[in-house]
């Protein structure tokens, strides 16, 4: 391998090498500006590690440079191919360029089905906390404001989740009234015990929601809205799911968090 050859291979390895570190800020950038989760846990890892591998390759190509000094001898040989080298840079720019809208675009739909997975994962557990479980599901629509209603529910929630390793946060929500005022209150982590001194109190229960949740909420306790709703933002993850069942009503909560995306299984 002459030092001709030895400068071209380590120009191709430098102008590659900067092209991915490129990419790679690009897609930092817009995962981290847009909360888009994508990647895997172990992905997210290598994809981090590359750079290593892609400032690696950038010193090697220039170590090269730098040892050979062959830079001035490689154009002079390479002055007849000047015009053909200019048409195409002007050509690869280009691509270059349109690249990025298309990278873009695939970030944006790899988060999208994350969304839609954890979307069919969270509705997958209501049904299965109310059909798989019919007893405890009864029990959790016998809603009252007593104490030993607040434990069982605590109970029932925690042995789901300790079922299943993959069970995200949930907590029943009841349509209730506070000082002739109505109200959402949702059950869940309870500390309590039976017969304590002292009791649970209401507004210690209240549950914090957006205008356009207690929009939602109000719809399904007094309009009889049957309808779930999701919603994603920046890996966090909600679920209202309704049930009805001899005019009475709760709704199921699912909040879950990821710092990545998973597109697989």
């Amino acid at each position: 391998m002459n030092n001709k050859t030895l400068v071209r291979l380590s120009n191709i390895i430098g102008i590659v090498s900067i092209i991915l570190l490129v990419y790679w800020v690009f897609v930092f950038v817009s995962i981290e500006v847009f909360g888009l989760k994508v990647f895997r846990e172990n992905m997210t890892e290598t994809f981090y590690l590359s750079v290593v591998g892609i400032l690696a390759l950038m010193l090697g190509a220039l170590i090269i440079n730098v040892m050979f000094n062959l830079t001035r001898i490689a154009e002079k040989h390479n002055q007849d191919d000047n015009k053909t080298a200019k048409t195409t840079s002007k050509k690869l720019g280009l691509i270059f360029g349109l690249s990025f809208p298309l990278v873009f675009g695939l970030l944006f739909g790899g988060d999208y089905l994350t969304s839609k997975k954890k979307e069919k994962m969270l509705i997958a557990s209501a049904k299965s906390i109310i059909e798989k479980n019919p007893e405890k599901t009864n029990q959790l629509l016998k809603y009252s404001f007593d104490e030993k209603w607040i434990i069982e529910t605590d109970d029932i929630l925690d042995l789901y989740s300790k079922t299943d390793k993959n069970f995200p946060y949930v907590s029943v929500l009841v349509s209730d009234s506070i000082d002739k005022s109505q109200t959402i209150l949702g059950f869940r982590d309870y500390n309590g015990k039976l017969n304590d001194t002292i009791q649970p109190i209401k507004k210690d229960f209240i549950q914090q929601t957006t205008n356009d949740e207690r929009e939602y909420l109000n719809n399904v306790f007094y309009k009889n809205l049957d309808k779930v709703k999701f919603s994603a933002h920046d890996g966090r993850y909600e679920l209202f799911y309704p049930y009805f069942k001899n005019g009475r009503k709760i709704v199921l909560y699912f909040a879950d968090y990821q710092q990545y995306g998973k597109l697989g299984s």
